[in-house]
């Protein structure tokens, strides 16, 4: 079935990096929580980071682990590449 920003509302901004943000977002048809992690694709065009995206998505659809968050969907908007997670609370491993 396929899945598109307007199937997604956003709430609040979870974390930011270099090439996108961490939205906490809910799914209109379930209400389930997620993690949307948006790429902005002119930055990774610019810090060439395509290839370093791909295998992200790819890596996080083959998990499935209690400690590692793992891919719901994924789609891309004009602007951004959208890689929705399940969402963990807690934080960091640091």
């Amino acid at each position: 079935q396929a899945v598109g920003a307007d199937a997604f509302v956003d709430f609040r901004v979870l974390g930011k990096g270099g090439f996108g943000e961490v939205c906490a977002c809910q799914r209109r048809a379930t209400g389930k929580m997620y993690a949307n992690k948006r790429l902005n694709k002119k930055r990774l065009k610019k810090r060439k980071g395509y290839e370093a995206a791909l295998v992200e998505k790819r890596i996080l659809a083959r998990v499935h682990s209690r400690f590692i968050v793992s891919l719901a969907c994924a789609f891309q908007t004009k602007t951004d590449l959208c890689l929705v997670m399940t969402i963990m609370n807690g934080g960091d491993l640091r």
